[in-house]
């Protein structure tokens, strides 16, 4: 086997299916990365079991010999990045080692047999669909930061879609706090679409596609697919059914207020300084005098609070939050003014964006709950 390859190229994708490498495992072979080496193409594979991507190079190649083989991912890609010449050689050699070579620089490396590294399992196809990235990148962005850690609570570290008709809706939740965001499509789809994704998978694909792709979207068999161009995204699905949330969103509020949404970041930024000593607790004062008074308790590095100016209609209230939820929130939304809205101290604070009357945009809408603190 024997091809010549331009380094950027090889690069750029080396990046993409690394994505799907196992770092550390009781598997080794999960930490390669399989190459099979066509007279017309290049396909690079990875698989953690989780999540597994095929990426297929058909430009910029020079193919002399076909074979298939395994190399170590961490190795191979730590060294391609360090290449600077602008074409790359790999050749397979009969010692059973792999020659790196460019104009410059030469590297043996041992490559493992193909028929070790797992096979990705074929799908069968339930449910197909095509759908912008552009809109499936923007619904992970706007609901990940509320899934659940993996490592802290596994059955709450999903994101939930459910597509159908003209609506593409996202959602997650790790019990404390709890997000929809929902895209209104120019028009139908012809399959509906309802799914639990990891959100370590989310949190993957989401960078690896561009936004001006249309991924097609075909699931099946406990299993999901995200296709575009020649780059394919696997995953597994989870078992279990996502909370009935929409019952969670409040109805009712004896409390409302408008903010401007960069002056509360920076207050909120501040106050983390001072507020991570008691577990990012903040006491939230409104009154329909129109401010607001964000504060701390006396901690070893000191209080804090600070005055804003808002539109708070009814009732004068107060409540406790978590600042670092509150701030994480606010970094997805992108409007000028945010509102939020409670019925009393103990439940749930609901924020949302207020749309901006000359951006006034009819097509996304998201919304957000954070529960309360209880001191």
């Amino acid at each position: 086997m024997k091809f010549k390859i331009h380094t950027e190229v090889l690069k750029k994708w080396l990046d993409i299916v690394n994505h799907a490498t196992a770092s550390i495992t009781t598997t080794p072979i999960l930490e390669n990365i399989l190459l099979k080496v066509n007279f017309n193409s290049i396909m690079l594979t990875s698989n953690n079991l989780e999540m597994a991507i095929e990426y297929v190079i058909n430009d910029d190649i020079k193919i002399e010999s076909e074979w298939a083989f395994c190399v170590p991912s961490k190795l191979f890609t730590s060294y391609i990045n360090l290449v600077q010449d602008d074409e790359v050689t790999l050749e397979l050699l009969n010692d059973n080692s792999l020659k790196i070579a460019t104009s410059s620089w030469k590297l043996k490396i041992k490559w493992i047999e193909s028929d070790e590294f797992p096979l990705i399992p074929s799908i069968r196809e339930e449910v197909s669909l095509n759908i912008s990235w552009k809109i499936i990148k923007k619904s992970i962005d706007k609901t990940l930061f509320s899934s659940a850690e993996w490592n802290i609570r596994p059955t709450l570290a999903w994101l939930y879609v459910n597509i159908k008709w003209r609506e593409v809706i996202f959602a997650s939740t790790d019990s404390f706090r709890l997000s929809e965001y929902k895209t209104i499509l120019s028009e139908e789809v012809k399959n509906n679409f309802s799914q639990i994704i990891p959100s370590k998978t989310a949190s993957q694909i989401k960078s690896i596609l561009s936004d001006n792709d249309e991924v097609k979207i075909i699931s099946g068999n406990n299993q999901i697919a995200f296709i575009s161009w020649n780059t394919k995204i696997f995953s597994r699905l989870l078992n279990g059914k996502f909370p009935d949330y929409v019952s969670y969103f409040p109805t009712t509020f004896s409390t409302k207020a408008e903010v401007n949404r960069v002056d509360l970041m920076w207050a909120l930024k501040k106050i983390n300084l001072v507020s991570r000593e008691n577990n990012y607790s903040i006491k939230m004062s409104l009154s329909s005098s129109r401010w607001i008074e964000l504060e701390t308790s006396e901690t070893q590095i000191w209080e804090w609070d600070v005055t804003l100016v808002w539109a708070v209609e009814w009732e004068d209230n107060i409540v406790w939050i978590n600042s670092t939820y509150f701030l994480e929130v606010l970094w997805v939304i992108e409007t000028t003014h945010i509102s939020i809205s409670f019925e009393n101290p103990l439940s749930p604070i609901m924020i949302s964006p207020v749309n901006d009357p000359e951006k006034s945009d009819d097509t996304h809408s998201f919304k957000h709950i954070i529960m309360p603190l209880k001191i």
